[in-house]
C-alpha cells in the first residue's frame, strides 16, 4: 500500500494521500499543518528531531530498514516516510518568512510534464517569493516522489493549486494583473504560422531578429489543428520584449511552457485578454531552447528584481514627494 501510494496517482487522488520520505520534507510539512496519518520509521532515533506534539496525533510504526530501502525510491533511504492527508493549499501555514518576503508575482505551468523540472520550477518559484503557483491540466502531479524530491521543501512553502483547466484559471488569479509568457518564438515568424513553436517556454531568439534560428517544426501546425480539431487556429499576436527590459505590473503572472508541446493556445489567449506580453530570453543563435526549469528562474527572479526596484521607487516618492 506504502509503495501504491508512491507510485499511483489514482491511487493518491482517490484516497488523498501522498507519501513524504526523508526528515526534511516530513518536517517541514508538519510545520506546514500538514495532517500525518502513519510514519514508519527504523530506529527511534528518527523520531527525534520531528515535533513531538505532531507525532502523537499519528500511528508510528517501527519497521526494519530493509522494508523501508524496499519500498524506497530513494539511493540512500533516511529510514523515516511519512502518509500524509493530501494538504489542502487553504489550509497550509506557511512559514512567516515566505508570507512576508511574498511579491505580486505568479506563476502558471502549462503542461510540465517532466517531474524533476516541475520540482526545479516549484523551488524556484518558492525562492523568488512567488504569491502561489497554478499548474494546468497536462502537467505532472506535484505530488509524485519526484517532484516533491526537487522541490526541496516549496511544496510547503507556498500555496499550489493544481490540475485547473483553462476556464478556472482567470477566477483563481487576482483582479486586474497582467499575465505574461515566456516564449522562445520568434517574433518576425508569428506572421508566417499559426502553430506555437516547440521548445521550452522563456528561451528564445532576439526580438525582430529575421535571422533567429527558432522556428516551429514543419509538423506542428497540422499537429495543433489535430489537437483543436479546427483548421487554423486563431494564435493571437503579442508583443515580445527581451524578459531583463520593464514588464512587471502590480500583479503580474508568468506562463511557463512544457518543451515538448511548448504554450498552449489558451495560454497566449489570457495573455492577450491581459495586455499581456512575450518574454523572449535570447540565446546565441543554433540553440534552440533552455530548460523549462532553467527559463522559470530566470524570468521569475528577473520579475522580482522589477518588483523590488519597483517598491523601493514608491517608498522613496513617499518619504521625498516632488513639490
Amino acid at each position: 500500500k506504502v509503495v501504491t501510494i508512491a507510485k499511483s496517482k489514482k491511487f493518491r487522488d482517490h484516497h488523498g494521500k501522498v507519501l513524504l520520505e526523508g526528515h526534511r520534507l516530513i518536517k517541514d510539512a508538519l510545520e506546514a499543518g500538514a495532517a500525518l496519518q502513519t510514519l514508519f520509521f527504523s530506529t527511534v532515533g528518527h523520531l527525534k528531531e520531528l515535533p513531538e506534539a505532531e507525532l502523537k496525533r499519528a500511528n508510528l510504526v517501527k519497521v526494519k530498514f530493509e522494508d523501508i530501502k524496499s519500498w524506497s525510491d530513494l539511493v540512500t533511504p533516511q529510514g523515516l516516510i511519512g502518509i500524509f492527508s493530501k494538504p489542502d493549499h487553504a489550509k497550509m501555514s506557511y512559514p512567516a518568512a515566505q508570507l512576508t518576503s511574498s511579491l505580486p508575482l505568479l506563476l502558471i505551468c502549462d503542461n510540465i510534464r517532466d517531474p524533476g523540472n516541475l520540482g526545479t520550477i516549484l523551488r524556484s518559484a518558492a525562492g523568488a517569493g512567488c504569491e502561489k503557483v497554478l499548474l494546468t491540466k497536462g502537467c505532472v502531479d506535484p505530488w509524485e516522489p519526484k517532484v516533491l524530491r526537487a522541490g526541496m521543501g516549496a511544496h510547503f512553502r507556498l500555496p499550489i493549486i493544481a490540475n485547473l483547466d483553462w476556464e478556472s484559471v482567470p477566477s483563481n488569479l487576482p483582479a486586474g494583473i497582467q499575465v505574461c509568457v515566456a516564449d522562445n518564438k520568434d517574433p518576425g515568424a508569428q506572421a508566417k504560422t499559426a502553430s506555437v513553436s516547440r521548445g521550452a517556454g522563456g528561451a528564445g531568439s532576439a526580438p525582430g531578429n529575421p535571422k533567429a534560428p527558432v522556428k516551429s517544426k514543419p509538423k506542428a501546425a497540422p499537429e495543433r489543428k489535430d489537437e483543436e480539431g479546427v483548421a487554423g487556429v486563431c494564435i493571437p499576436e503579442l508583443a515580445a520584449q527581451y524578459y531583463y527590459e520593464n514588464w512587471t505590473q502590480t500583479p503580474v503572472a508568468v506562463v511557463i511552457g512544457g518543451e515538448t508541446h511548448g504554450l498552449s493556445p489558451d495560454a497566449l489567449h489570457l495573455a492577450a485578454s491581459t495586455g499581456g506580453k512575450r518574454l523572449v530570453i535570447p540565446v546565441v543563435p543554433g540553440v534552440d531552447s533552455l530548460n523549462s526549469a532553467i527559463a522559470a528562474s530566470i524570468v521569475l527572479f528577473e520579475g522580482k528584481r522589477q518588483l523590488l526596484r519597483r517598491h523601493k521607487q514608491e517608498d522613496e516618492r513617499q518619504k521625498f514627494p516632488v513639490v
